[in-house]
């Protein structure tokens, strides 16, 4: 028995053998990509300047949208109060 414990305790200690050495691994190449540059900060009177400008080109388009719209209610009820004659008898242009 002691003579297998022995055995066993050598043959667990042998190294293995080794296979075929490998060859050693070719460069790495590592390719790098280029950043964009860094841009500047965005600081509080940025965003509200930009607000304002926003906030300015919409009240621009609600006005001219405005007056567009108005001219067209304007000119409708012209054309339809020149075509209806007047409808009271005593009814008199105050403007011609």
């Amino acid at each position: 028995m002691f003579a297998f414990l022995l055995a066993s305790l050598f043959a667990v200690q042998a190294p293995a053998p080794s296979p075929a050495p490998s060859p050693a691994p070719g460069p790495i190449i590592v390719q790098t990509v280029r950043q964009p540059p860094i841009t500047r900060e965005i600081t509080m009177g940025d965003v509200v300047l930009g607000a304002v400008g926003f906030v300015g080109v919409v009240m621009i388009a609600a006005a001219i949208a405005g007056l567009l719209i108005g001219i067209v209610i304007v000119l409708v009820k012209r054309s339809r109060d020149r075509a209806a004659g007047p409808t009271d008898p005593g009814h008199a242009k105050l403007r011609t």
